[in-house]
């Protein structure tokens, strides 16, 4: 659905009239109140674009495309250790965007290639096949934090007459009349390691592309856990609100909350129960100070610390040191 939403937003900033849109299969009034949008009407979109604005347009639109926009996909994708590995996440699920989509991944040692194997019968799809690619430059850009391009594109459709739009976006060989469609990048340059790469998020993330993918639900015990893991980990930074960690694990804050609770407890229940141990830990196992501590627990000041322990244990921290 958001896919559907950027091509159309990205055309109208190029100047296409809203009223040029009105006999689409699926309209614009209608996108608000819709979970996802057929892989037809798209296509048709597709066409309708390219004949309004010219050729490359479909490029144009996959160069404005972020990762966000891929909903939890992109969020597993954020926290890859390296860059060829979005296209495991591809490879593998996809389909939470369309089910036309099949990808196949063949790593040698010199150069890592990127299959598509989705035969065009219609003008749209080919088209469809192009932002595709040309969005794949930009979420690579994104995830490597660098602008690296592929070293050769190829298609298996014909040419368009003008190729300005195709040779800025992938400023490589682009290839047309070939037997496979195919983006190619040098292997050294996909195995760098991202940016944000974070072990623990993405595993978590990877859990929930594939809840998603098979239509099922977490179990609730694991749910705690990694929540809790994430506390954790988030404390020094302060105390998490469930909206930030709802959002780092693809969920909206509703939906965490509703977890939650077929465990039968809350998001504040796992902050304390998370503060109180790792206090706990600190104070008995380390020399780390009071002060030191309340800041490791998420405690802007060391007072409100010593207020919630005595809550917690019925002793102060400097008792607890002791005993």
């Amino acid at each position: 659905m958001s896919l559907y939403r950027k091509m159309i937003n990205h055309a109208l900033s190029e100047g296409l009239h809203i009223d040029e849109l009105n006999n689409l299969s699926t309209p614009v009034e209608a996108i608000p109140n819709l979970n996802a949008v057929p892989a037809e009407h798209f296509f048709e979109l597709h066409e309708l674009l390219d004949a309004k604005l010219g050729a490359g347009f479909s490029v144009r639109v996959g160069q404005e495309m972020k990762i966000d926009d891929y909903g939890v996909l992109g969020l597993a994708w954020k926290t890859c250790s390296w860059v060829g590995e979005i296209f495991d996440r591809s490879e593998r699920y996809f389909k939470l965007l369309s089910d036309t989509y099949v990808f196949k991944v063949e790593r040698n040692t010199d150069i890592f290639k990127i299959y598509l194997f989705r035969d065009a019968h219609r003008r749209g799809l080919e088209l469809s096949n192009e932002a595709t690619f040309s969005a794949t430059v930009v979420v690579i850009q994104a995830i490597g934090d660098q602008k690296t391009y592929p070293v050769s594109v190829s298609f298996k459709h014909s040419a368009p007459k003008k190729l300005d739009d195709y040779q800025k976006a992938f400023q490589c060989p682009i290839l047309f009349n070939q037997s496979h469609n195919v983006i190619s990048y040098k292997t050294e340059q996909l195995e760098m390691r991202t940016t944000k790469a974070d072990a623990s998020i993405n595993a978590f993330l990877v859990e929930r592309v594939k809840e998603a993918t098979e239509g099922i639900e977490l179990n609730s015990n694991k749910i705690v856990t990694d929540i809790e893991n994430l506390i954790k980990d988030a404390l020094p930074s302060g105390i998490p609100s469930v909206a930030q960690l709802a959002e780092i694990m693809g969920m909206s804050a509703r939906t965490l909350t509703r977890r939650l609770s077929k465990n039968n407890v809350t998001f504040r229940d796992l902050i304390q129960k998370k503060q109180e141990e790792l206090s706990k830990y600190l104070l008995s196992k380390s020399h780390v100070s009071i002060a030191e501590i309340a800041f490791k627990t998420g405690f802007s000041e060391q007072s409100a610390f010593n207020r919630a322990f005595k809550r917690w244990t019925g002793k102060t921290p400097i008792e607890y040191r002791k005993f």
